[in-house]
């Protein structure tokens, strides 16, 4: 398989690891009580963003070579056929 072909397949996975990995850990303001003044109760106080993305990176790394290992494995394009 191509490299560009294999990049684009990182980013997908990346991307449907991101929206898995979201929620998790999330409390809002109102679990918290601090709300902040004109804003949503049920927002996060802390988001933890650059945490969500390294362990969204880490996750897809290991989900992407077993998804191109699925797709090309011979037994499994038998059993799907």
């Amino acid at each position: 398989m191509a490299i560009g072909s294999i990049i684009a397949v990182y980013f997908i996975v990346w991307w449907i690891c991101l929206f898995a990995v979201l929620p998790f850990g999330v409390r809002s303001q109102a679990e918290d009580q601090s709300i902040v003044p004109g804003s949503e109760p049920g927002a996060p106080t802390r988001s933890r963003m650059w945490t969500k993305v390294g362990v969204t990176s880490v996750l897809a790394a290991i989900v992407t070579p077993l998804l191109l290992w699925g797709l090309s494995n011979p037994l499994l394009q038998q059993y799907w056929r």
